[in-house]
């Protein structure tokens, strides 16, 4: 079993999980990397990672750099990487160099933006696909990974503006509201409606909370967007602790951390928000619209900003992934030292006051005993009637 990131890199780099195991659950059709059947095996922090960050979200070769750069952080914090994305036809949890590098070659490997939606076409036709944030989720749900790490480009889809006349919604958020899985991304770009995606994303009974020192949700870009949610979650610990509660209740529902990216490449959220609003009228007058209108956006984002949106998409996708690989290795921590109370809870449990506590019971001790083996306890009854009636049977 590997249990730090030295052996794991080191694993890695010698080829002992460079190959991917043929390796399908009978019921959902998905073939495991050896790393990352591994991984699920023996308890090790496993984070999913997005395809489309390979086959749509930047030019060729810069889009397997970063790639490669993702997950080295991941490993180099302990946690094996399982990229997801369909290959001829085969949906794959784990992905070699090989395989990245055919994916990202986008001339030869000729990929789908792959969603729920185009899930069974890409399979059945043994086509080559880059799996969104909704497709990814799917898989990562079914592989049993609960982390995902998302960032690039497109990231997490939303509610686009005049939604209730173009019935614009990104499916992304659907998928959210109905599995288990914690979502790690820079939040909600301001080319779409943030408030009725908020809004959206509480119907569907999302929690979402920002993983920052407030709740002030980030707006990709900006690590501000001005919106308001209920949480900010400021230790991976605790972030831990709701993934896993969220599990053991059985909600079904995903989790949305919204991980501000770091000030010094973030945007200015006046001048983004003017550039937006430009492109927001050129798209209008140019007749752009359905699903062409978030790459449209986002080119004329990228042109305005001479490439500085680029740069801060990076720097974003990158510390997205540091701060689902340090939650992963809680995870896996508590998960392992669950039996005791102890372990199990959080190390400090923030905005909770003396005063809000539950009073302790003085009649009980506060130390809860523990039992190990079976406890065997009879009772002995004397009875004071001679004639007795149970269940419509009478005992004389």
């Amino acid at each position: 079993m590997l249990t730090g990131a030295r052996s794991l890199r080191n694993a890695y780099s010698n080829g002992q999980f460079r190959n991917i195991a043929t390796i399908s659950t009978n019921t959902n059709k998905i073939f495991l990397s050896e790393e990352v059947q591994h991984g699920l095996e023996n308890g090790i922090p496993i984070v999913a990672l997005e395809s489309t960050i390979i086959t749509h979200g930047m030019p060729y070769p810069q889009n397997i750099e970063c790639a490669l750069e993702v997950e080295d952080i991941l490993r180099k914090k302990g946690v094996i990487p399982a990229t997801i994305a369909i290959l001829e036809g085969k949906i794959k949890a784990g992905l070699n160099k090989k395989e990245l590098s055919f994916l990202g070659d986008i001339k030869t490997s000729n990929p789908i933006k792959t969603s729920r939606r185009d899930l069974a076409y890409v399979v059945a036709h043994k086509r080559n696909g880059g799996t969104t944030v909704s497709g990814t989720l799917i898989v990562a749900g079914k592989a049993g990974i609960p982390i995902f790490a998302t960032g690039v480009q497109k990231g997490l889809g939303g509610v686009h503006r005049e939604a209730e006349k173009t019935f614009d919604i990104s499916a992304d958020l659907i998928e959210l509201g109905k599995t288990p899985v914690a979502v790690f991304s820079s939040g909600i770009k301001s080319i779409l409606d943030i408030a009725k995606t908020l809004e959206y994303l509480e119907t569907q009974g999302v929690l979402v909370a920002t993983y920052g020192d407030t709740n002030d949700f980030p707006g990709f870009y900006t690590s501000k967007s001005g919106f308001k949610v209920p949480y900010n979650i400021t230790d991976p610990r605790e972030a831990a602790l709701i993934i896993r509660t969220n599990k053991e209740i059985n909600l079904g529902s995903g989790i949305l951390f919204g991980v501000p990216v770091p000030e010094e490449y973030s945007l200015n959220k006046t001048e983004l928000d003017n550039i937006i609003t430009k492109a927001l009228n050129q798209a209008e007058n140019q007749g752009v619209s359905g699903k062409e209108i978030t790459p449209f956006l986002l080119s004329r984002v990228a042109e305005a900003t001479a490439g500085n949106s680029l740069k801060t998409n990076i720097a974003l996708v990158k510390n997205n992934a540091s701060a689902a690989a340090d939650v992963a290795v809680e995870l896996s921590g508590i998960v392992r030292n669950k039996g005791s109370n102890d372990n199990y809870r959080m190390r400090s449990e923030p905005g909770r006051s003396e005063s809000n506590k539950a009073p302790d019971n003085e009649d009980n001790p506060k130390e809860r005993p523990v039992v190990i083996g079976g406890c065997v306890l009879d009772r002995c009854f004397t009875l004071f009637e001679t004639h007795v009636k149970v269940s419509g049977y009478e005992f004389s």
